[in-house]
């Protein structure tokens, strides 16, 4: 069976990400006694909306379904960006969240050569170096080629009506908790600061 290539360019997933960390939302929880729990609970709620989220635009078959990739994963960068806004308020910190923060929390986990430098354990804490808008911009698109690669393989399950809803989903899933465990790890270190050194994380252009 002839498979049609994914349509969208790496510029436009590049783009998407630029656009979902260009807000930070406002959080939808408060501070509580024990984050850890909480935040637990919060992940796995938003966890099944990504993935149901995921799984109803994976049914259709076919090129119909290769066109709902990149809305997919937008839809789910949602998702996650107010669940990271939620857990960072759960802990207190909410006026330390920044668009660096997020583009670390939504996409260490998946491009982790690019972000890696972004948080550094500095004795037993983790501290963010924030980016500045140029240093974000090139990130987001170092992190937009490495999301692309992986559209390849969303892309042709989408040719497998049922099954290929069902991967889908199920990748949802276990990704938006991989960003609820980002969120907590930077959180759970004791008095995460952040530091406005873009240049040393070797993502300037």
């Amino acid at each position: 069976m002839h498979r049609e290539p994914v349509p969208e360019p790496v510029g436009e997933v590049g783009g998407a990400i630029e656009r979902v960390i260009s807000d930070v939302p406002a959080a939808r929880t408060h501070q509580v006694e024990h984050p850890h729990e909480a935040a637990e609970r919060l992940a796995r709620s938003a966890a099944k909306r990504a993935a149901l989220v995921a799984g109803s635009l994976a049914l259709p078959p076919g090129p119909l379904g290769i066109l709902t990739v990149l809305p997919d994963l937008y839809l789910i960068w949602q998702t996650q960006r107010q669940m990271v806004a939620d857990i960072f308020a759960l802990y207190g910190r909410s006026a330390e969240l920044s668009r660096t923060h997020m583009l670390y929390c939504l996409f260490r986990h998946a491009a982790s050569h690019v972000l890696r430098d972004v948080a550094v354990r500095s004795g037993q804490r983790f501290v963010v170096r924030q980016l500045s808008s140029r240093a974000l911009a090139s990130a987001a698109g170092r992190v937009g080629s490495a999301v692309s690669r992986r559209l390849l393989g969303r892309a042709a399950s989408r040719w497998i009506p049922i099954a290929g809803a069902a991967a889908v989903s199920a990748y949802a899933y276990w990704d938006t908790l991989q960003v609820a465990r980002t969120a907590r790890r930077l959180l759970e270190s004791p008095a995460n600061t952040s530091e406005p050194d873009a240049a040393a994380t070797g993502l300037e252009a």
